[in-house]
């Protein structure tokens, strides 16, 4: 019997849209050979393990002055890259808390970004215990993430459903025997809730 639900929280919860940001900022063409040139995703992945925010988008822009407006650009403008909130999904996460479901957040986020988030999106606190990339150094779909979560809850295996938008992080939650859904919509998540039994078609509108 699945007794607890794991939520992602970029894609899930909130929009993650850099790439959208970057595309009215600069246009598409000139976006591209920004990420090709700079490596900004591999930077954004050093902040989701730890490193810290202003520091690391700052050495960045030292290392690419060419680039230096738009790699300040991650840092000042962090929060038009993660908007808006997913609004269905912040009320399944209300509802499956007013029903005594233990809820937890499995997800890729630096410290100082999710502070951040979490000032803008009080709602992200309410989980029972949140798993947060660069608060453990770990980072999905790296399996020992995943085990941190069961050891920290004290559930595994078919306990847990999970939703997750990124297949490679289904997939290894899947291979610990998790359940899951790969989280397109926030209507097919509330199916799910309700196929499993958490919530009632009600509840989940």
């Amino acid at each position: 019997m699945t007794k607890a639900v794991v939520f992602d929280i970029g894609m899930v919860l909130v929009e993650w849209q850099p790439e959208a940001f970057y595309d009215r900022l600069i246009g598409p063409d000139r976006r591209r050979a920004f990420w090709a040139e700079t490596g900004i995703a591999a930077m954004n992945e050093r902040i989701d393990l730890g490193a810290p925010f202003a520091e690391t988008v700052r050495a960045h822009a030292d290392l690419h002055p060419a680039w230096r407006a738009e790699v300040m650009a991650w840092h000042d403008h962090w929060l038009d890259m993660c908007t808006p909130a997913i609004p269905h999904s912040v009320r399944l996460l209300s509802a499956l808390r007013a029903k005594g479901v233990p809820v937890f957040a499995l997800s890729n986020f630096g410290i100082g970004t999710f502070e951040l988030a979490c000032r803008h999106y009080p709602f992200l606190t309410n989980f029972d215990r949140l798993f947060v990339s660069g608060y453990l150094g770990l980072i999905k779909p790296d399996p020992r993430f995943y085990a941190a979560l069961e050891a920290g809850t004290g559930y595994s295996g078919a306990d847990l459903l999970f939703a997750d938008d990124r297949p490679e992080n289904i997939e290894a939650a899947a291979a610990r025997g998790w359940k899951t859904h790969l989280f397109t919509t926030p209507a097919g998540w509330a199916d799910r809730l309700v196929a499993e039994g958490f919530l009632t078609e009600g509840e989940a509108a």
